[in-house]
């Protein structure tokens, strides 16, 4: 076929990689003429490139000196050595009414949360694990589906530098502790059920047994309907939210301060472990979402996906261009 089907208009001019690209002409004074003299700079000038993302994506931080230094081998080379940032706060940076996330569950019920609403709620959950005693590096785990309290949680954690994880509630007792066993996590967040196919599916009996198996400094429990759970032991959001004292600063901390642990599929073998940074993380996403996905502030995103799927933590990194 010798014609094209289709080719964007005028448009094309007002994306973010419009913007990016005439900005990477007079950083790097070349002409960079086509797309494939940008992707030609980008991979041999690393430093420079990533430098750009981290300054016209509006990362918030302190990037450091040095953006690349190189190691001996590939996998030893460090990025942004001197650099500190924070996830959360980048991701709550927008502080207004605009709408962050709208939720709708499968049993119908809706809720809705603004930017400024969500950081309040973020800020508490910060506050509480400090309270209890959570530290950098600590691991909060959270057998959720994706609802907007995991995404509190999440952030959350973020906050203070404890590092999330998470699985489906579809997954069964020793799926689970595959993965969260591997990780000895301090706090375990639950949801006692969720609607699936118009039923109510009860996990009290698989939180029992998890909180048997990890045993948890903390067990919080998400009432999938109504207010209240009937898992003994536990904490309940919301009550657990509202003893809350103040939100703590944001810790900014080094650019590779773990920020997820994500797992293999288990197909050959007992899941791996797999550790993502906060500044690799935040800076490949925000990249894919604003010079692939040119979302912006005033545009809605969706992806369908559970807790256990790495697509999940792509999602809620949407929150760093502002939209809903």
């Amino acid at each position: 076929m010798s014609e094209p089907l289709w080719q964007p208009d005028d448009s094309i001019q007002h994306t973010h990689l419009a913007a990016f690209w005439q900005q990477a002409r007079t950083n790097s004074g070349l002409p960079l003429t086509d797309y494939q003299a940008l992707h030609r700079w980008s991979v041999e000038q690393p430093d420079a490139f990533w430098q750009q993302v981290w300054d016209h994506c509006g990362v918030v931080g302190r990037p450091g000196d040095t953006v690349l230094t190189p190691g001996e081998r590939f996998q030893d080379a460090r990025w942004f050595a001197h650099g500190e940032l924070n996830y959360a706060e980048n991701l709550l940076k927008r502080n207004d009414t605009h709408t962050a996330v709208v939720s709708v569950l499968e049993d119908g019920s809706r809720s809705v949360i603004s930017y400024a609403q969500l950081r309040v709620a973020a800020g508490k959950v910060a506050a509480q694990l400090l309270a209890a005693g959570i530290q950098p590096g600590d691991r909060v785990a959270g057998f959720m589906p994706n609802r907007t309290e995991t995404l509190i949680a999440a952030l959350g954690a973020a906050w203070i530098g404890a590092v999330w994880s998470s699985c489906s509630p579809d997954f069964g007792v020793s799926g689970v502790l595959d993965r969260f066993g591997q990780i000895e996590p301090k706090v375990l967040l639950a949801c006692d059920g969720y609607h699936y196919n118009g039923k109510w599916i009860d996990l009290g009996e698989r939180i029992d047994a998890l909180h048997e198996a990890l045993k948890p400094e903390l067990l919080i429990v998400v009432p999938g309907r109504g207010d209240s759970s009937s898992v003994p032991r536990a904490l309940i959001w919301g009550a657990w939210l509202e003893a809350a004292g103040p939100a703590p600063d944001f810790m900014r901390l080094p650019f590779d301060h773990p920020l997820f642990i994500l797992y293999s599929s288990g197909t050959t073998g007992q899941p791996k472990c797999i550790v993502h940074g906060a500044g690799g993380t935040l800076l490949q996403q925000t990249k894919e979402l604003h010079l692939h996905g040119d979302v912006r502030d005033t545009d809605t995103l969706f992806y369908f996906t559970t807790c256990g799927w790495m697509m999940w933590n792509w999602l809620i990194c949407g929150l760093h261009t502002g939209a809903t």
